[in-house]
């Protein structure tokens, strides 16, 4: 019998915010000793706790193997806390900038910050990220961080990006983020009232090659897994320059991923971290998007249509579990609705 599979994104709905909290398990589900479970993100404190009852109440256990806080946004980072509270937990794989401080020193030049400084800014700015690593310590848990080419004991779970040179060129700007996110969030405020709509159909792309997000999001942990000769492929919020990395790494490692059977949609969904050159060079059959179901802006509806009419059916979590699984159905679960191809797009 091939391996079973089951990924379960839990919905973490923060009014218009959206947020990650993936859990899945590999293997031969008939013992617990046959089979890997991995959490990716953890949300908020909510869908931290609800993580945890899922894993109890559908796997069966109370122990995950693995896991693995692709950056230290608190809406992927702060449930992590309650799955490592509440749960034995194998190894944590999690970035540690303030290790990271005497290699990009030299990259600041006001000529104030010092090594020690710049690590404590660090570690208040990413509050969530440096309790984690504590609370590992604490446990005795193994923490490691996920950089390109970093794998696990079984090999079937491989981090793609971002190499550790890519990652210490983005911590400079960790620090300016706190400013940066907040003329963000007034941005996004006006989402509503500005919105310009502008026709699509299957053969007119309106997305572009030009979106921009922030150094933490470019910075994510992406994962491969591979189970039963398929690909499955998990994003975080990676961007557009971060995903074109993930692509050179994989071609110079050997690693196909120009058709993997299942993606993350990365940011929820964002249309500025994603392209038509990437979903041209990653295509897939099925792709989740974890998208709060009052945020108006998660998913873009550019960006499902590009996955659309690439041949993907689309989910979104919208207050909902969503469960992609390989001989391994939930008994009592229903199959979810797959997004629509949109005739008008968000500009």
């Amino acid at each position: 019998m091939e391996e079973q599979l089951q990924i379960d994104f839990l919905p973490v709905d923060s009014g218009e915010k959206s947020g990650d909290a993936i859990v899945f398990r590999y293997g031969d589900f008939s013992q617990r000793s046959s089979f890997k479970v991995v959490v990716i993100d953890g949300g908020t404190k909510d869908s931290g706790n609800r993580l945890v009852e899922h894993i109890q109440q559908f796997y069966n256990t109370n122990h995950v193997d693995l896991v693995i806080c692709t950056h230290p946004d608190a809406d992927h980072a702060s449930g992590l806390r309650q799955v490592m509270n509440q749960c034995s937990v194998g190894e944590l794989w999690i970035h540690k900038p303030w290790d990271h401080s005497k290699k990009i020193c030299d990259l600041f030049h006001d000529g104030r910050i010092t090594d020690n400084s710049l690590s404590d800014r660090l570690k208040d700015a990413y509050t969530y990220a440096h309790e984690l690593v504590k609370l590992a310590e604490e446990k005795g848990i193994d923490v490691r961080e996920p950089f390109a080419g970093r794998e696990n004991e079984d090999g079937a779970i491989k981090i793609l990006g971002p190499s550790i040179d890519y990652y210490r060129e983005l911590i400079p700007d960790f620090a300016r983020s706190p400013q940066a996110k907040t003329v963000m969030e007034k941005a996004f405020s006006t989402y509503q009232s500005a919105i310009t709509w502008i026709k699509e159909t299957l053969d007119i792309e309106t997305l572009d090659e030009t979106g921009e997000t922030s150094a933490e999001n470019r910075s994510s942990a992406v994962v491969l897994l591979q189970v039963n000769s398929r690909k499955y492929f998990f994003t975080g919020d990676s961007g557009i320059e971060s995903l074109k990395n993930v692509i050179e790494f994989a071609q110079t490692k050997e690693i196909d991923i120009s058709n993997v059977s299942f993606m993350q949609a990365p940011h929820h969904g964002s249309k500025r971290n994603i392209s038509p050159s990437i979903l041209d060079a990653i295509k897939c059959q099925t792709a989740f998007v974890s998208a709060s179901k009052d945020a108006p802006k998660h998913p873009a509806k550019k960006v499902t249509n590009a996955f659309k009419r690439r041949g993907a059916n689309v989910y979104k979590t919208n207050g909902s579990i969503l469960m992609h699984n390989i001989n391994a159905p939930r008994d009592g679960w229903s199959a979810a609705s797959s997004v629509p191809f949109f005739n008008e797009v968000e500009e």
